[in-house]
């Protein structure tokens, strides 16, 4: 092993080739759930360095996990416990190659912190769409790697809908340089569309050419509250048929989440009193402030009169705008204050969340009492997070003996209603069993047949996405 470890050095420099006990930033998910053993951790600093990495683990036999930002919720970043897996960091991939700004793209390496990438496109007086709450460390190649959603998919579609090219190491240490910028192209089969989404499991993303948008002249925000679900869904639709295309950002919350950003974090102001449900709306205008400010108020009015909402809020300044996105963004890490939780990043038409709400919370009740629902989400694309939390003063680490029953409650009813029981994080080794499950034979047989043929070794990200087919 000594022998490979040194041929790594070879390729990426000694000091960047990681071993010992001093990994744990490596080795261990965001949500502390997942923790593995890795046998060394690798820093490449260039698509050609990533190359010859993996022709060397190919040679060796040794399985690669690459890694971006390492923000993911399935488990999927991280090495398993065997001790035999490498761990191939982007980090130092940050570039970002260059600005096309009359065909409106740019192109940026794997490891380049999303937030980084967005303020080089506002540098260039142009928007780079794709916003997640963790966009200052998340990284350009995991939002591909697992079609990351946020909070503007309404509008600009998730990180596959902003993608226009790809570059990607093989399993066999190829370079495909598919960085086109073309929005036309139909030679052949879709190898992006491919690659988005599956996880580093059939290629690992050393680059991409992203889709950019021209900077609205104004951006809005509000929050408004609402009496139930069904209320926020018919605000929802409301919206759409008075702002149209302006419609950027629509999150929904209901009282327990924020309540628990209450707890957790009192010095957030919250403009508005409790309430069952509130929606924060953004609304992305061409014109100006004062037509989107029109359009804005126009509708929250249309609302109140139809007795949709009851209260609102409208930010005056940029500060109080961010003010009411950081409540949103809070909310996730309110959860973590509060302890371990049974998370699900579910998605369902919009017709049919209300039943689905009102059915699945009924069901949780009935199976384990006292139990808190922290659901919130981008109603706007059908996307909620329906997660769920101890008792009160129960111990938090304990109440996972319940994960199993929970979810199957929940996805019995998404898949129910035609759902999906992931639509923006992934599968990772966190839903392997639900894709066992609730994945027809002959989409899971396709799967592998090209998993088989892209990595026939299962040299990248192993035991990940894909579940092996003797659980089925």
């Amino acid at each position: 092993m000594s022998a490979f470890l040194e041929g790594l050095g070879g390729v990426v420099g000694a000091g960047n080739v990681l071993t010992g006990d001093n990994l744990g930033q490596w080795e261990v998910d965001w949500r502390k759930r997942w923790h593995g053993k890795a046998l060394a951790v690798v820093r490449p600093g260039s698509t050609a360095e990533v190359a010859q990495v993996v022709k060397l683990c190919a040679e060796h036999g040794t399985s690669i996990v690459p890694q971006g930002g390492n923000t993911g919720l399935v488990g999927g970043s991280v090495p398993d416990a065997s001790g035999k897996q490498l761990v191939l960091s982007l980090a130092r991939l940050d570039r970002v190659r260059g600005i096309d700004a009359a065909n409106m793209t740019m192109t940026v390496e794997a490891g380049c912190v999303l937030q980084n990438a967005q303020q080089a496109a506002a540098g260039a007086g142009l928007l780079l769409a794709l916003s997640l709450g963790a966009e200052g460390s998340c990284t350009i190649g995991g939002n591909l790697a697992t079609n990351a959603g946020g909070t503007q998919v309404l509008r600009y579609g998730n990180a596959r809908e902003q993608c226009l090219g790809l570059e990607v190491v093989t399993a066999a240490g190829e370079i495909w340089d598919g960085l086109t910028g073309l929005r036309k192209d139909n030679t052949g089969y879709d190898l992006r569309d491919l690659m988005i989404g599956s996880e580093g499991t059939l290629g690992i993303i050393t680059a991409a050419t992203m889709k950019l948008q021209p900077r609205p002249a104004a951006v809005l925000t509000a929050l408004a509250t609402l009496p139930t679900l069904e209320a926020a869904i018919l605000l929802l639709s409301l919206a759409r048929s008075t702002l149209g295309p302006g419609l950027s950002g629509f999150e929904v919350m209901n009282r327990f989440s924020l309540d628990l950003v209450r707890k957790r974090f009192p010095a957030l102001r919250q403009p508005l009193p409790p309430a069952p449900w509130t929606v924060l709306l953004e609304q992305s205008d061409a014109e100006s402030e004062a037509h989107g400010a029109a359009a804005l108020e126009a509708l929250l009015e249309k609302a109140l009169e139809r007795g949709l909402i009851d209260d609102t809020a409208i930010a005056t300044s940029i500060e109080q705008a961010n003010a009411m996105w950081h409540l949103r963004e809070s909310i996730t890490l309110a959860q973590a204050e509060e302890g371990p939780n049974i998370k699900h990043d579910i998605s369902l038409p919009a017709s049919a969340i209300g039943d689905f709400v009102d059915a699945t919370d009924a069901a949780l009740a009935r199976a384990l009492p006292g139990i808190r629902l922290v659901n919130f989400g981008h109603l706007g694309d059908g996307n909620l997070h329906y997660n769920v939390q101890c008792r009160e003063g129960e111990d938090a680490q304990a109440f996972l003996r319940h994960e199993d029953e929970v979810n199957r409650i929940v996805y019995d009813a998404v898949e129910a209603r035609c759902g999906s029981v992931s639509a923006e994080h992934g599968i990772g080794r966190l839903k392997l069993d639900e894709m066992s499950a609730r994945k027809s034979s002959v989409a899971l047989a396709m799967m592998r047949a090209i998993k088989r043929a892209l990595d026939p070794a299962e040299l990248l990200n192993p035991g990940r996405v894909l579940p092996p087919p003797a659980t089925r």
